[in-house]
């Protein structure tokens, strides 16, 4: 009894040792706050953090250049019907600017919302308290990019499989290329140790 006290007073000394240096540490954006946030919560669903991938943070840019214009509404960003999202005609021009394609952003997940003046606490709870907490509850991902223009920030989460991974096509077109190599490089070895 007495040693699970000393146990639960030491946890709550700890945790208020930690809880100031926390608050030293400053963001340089909006962006990195919400990252910071994100991965914060993952971590208390005992998920890994997520990284940042250039490539989703490239693409994020694109979409929330595209939807800066737009009000913030209850039929916008994380308030979206599933479903009823806005289609941008110019989403392969998007990849492009990115250096990307349909086949490596398949399984991503490309979450907009909408905070007057991104306020950091309605923002993260704007992702982790809407339909996108299923995303970030979910360990198949394991990437970021993230972009805020105005009102908006659009959060893109990928994966580690070739079709969720937003690696560049010159990236992956190198990947299978290699991959071919070597599966040649096999076969002829096969065929030696045959001989």
């Amino acid at each position: 009894m007495a040693s699970s006290s000393i146990l639960h007073l030491f946890l709550a000394l700890l945790t208020l040792s930690i809880l100031p240096s926390n608050r030293l540490v400053k963001c340089d954006s909006e962006e990195d706050n919400l990252l910071q946030g994100i991965n914060g919560y993952r971590t208390s669903l005992n998920l890994t953090a997520l990284t940042k991938n250039d490539k989703a943070e490239c693409l994020a840019k694109e979409m929330a250049d595209q939807f800066k214009n737009q009000p913030c509404t209850n039929m916008t960003g994380a308030d979206t019907v599933p479903g009823t999202e806005p289609q941008f005609s110019n989403y392969p021009t998007f990849l492009a600017n990115c250096h990307l394609n349909v086949s490596v952003t398949r399984d991503g997940a490309i979450m907009p919302a909408c905070v007057h003046n991104l306020v950091p606490s309605l923002v993260l709870s704007n992702f982790t308290q809407s339909q996108y907490s299923g995303n970030l509850n979910d360990s198949k991902y394991t990437g970021i990019g993230i972009s805020s223009e105005k009102d908006w920030m659009v959060v893109i989460l990928t994966t580690n499989t070739p079709e969720g991974s937003y690696l560049t096509v010159k990236s992956a077109s190198l990947i299978l290329k290699s991959s071919f190599i070597y599966q040649l490089l096999f076969l002829l070895v096969g065929f030696v140790l045959r001989l």
